[in-house]
């Protein structure tokens, strides 16, 4: 793999179809996980600019999927869970659940599961009980603190326009 360059502000300048291409070859192409980290933020910023809806938040979206199997660090799959809820990209909220239940990585299980909880995927409940077994005391913590958290908030949409904060 090659080391590919990441100038955040050049980025910014193409125009977002460009930006995504560049962004997805460096998650498919750069050794650096460094770079890589940054282009997660790079490219959460897509799905703001098209008001988290239409044909490039949807690349987006499976492009953060592919991430979350694919990239080998595990702090770049975290942050990529947290991309994926923070953007409502509710299409991928199977994805967040396999890592969360068998990520390699205790990290990403754990950001995995609180994702869930900040999607308010109700649906996913039956996983969270699931991560109450973890080998991992985090995820474990982590299942019993976002169970709760669902039951308090039972009924509740998510709506990042208003809950979340862009970054």
């Amino acid at each position: 793999m090659s080391k590919l360059a990441l100038d955040d502000n050049e980025l910014r300048k193409l125009s977002l179809e460009e930006r995504f291409l560049k962004l997805e070859d460096i998650f498919k192409h750069s050794d650096d996980e460094s770079a890589r980290w940054d282009a997660v933020w790079l490219a959460g910023e897509i799905p703001v600019e098209v008001g988290l809806k239409g044909p490039l938040f949807d690349k987006v979206a499976d492009l953060f999927a592919w991430v979350l199997k694919n990239d080998d660090n595990a702090v770049v799959r975290h942050e990529v869970c947290y991309q994926i809820s923070g953007r409502n990209m509710r299409d991928k909220i199977p994805d967040l659940a396999e890592a969360g239940l068998h990520d390699k990585s205790a990290l990403v299980r754990h950001e995995a599961i609180e994702c869930l909880s900040i999607i308010y995927a109700f649906d996913q409940i039956d996983t969270m009980k699931k991560a109450l077994d973890d080998p991992s005391e985090y995820v474990r913590e982590t299942a019993r603190m976002v169970l709760k958290r669902m039951e308090r908030l039972k009924g509740k949409t998510f709506n990042p326009e208003s809950e979340f904060v862009a970054y």
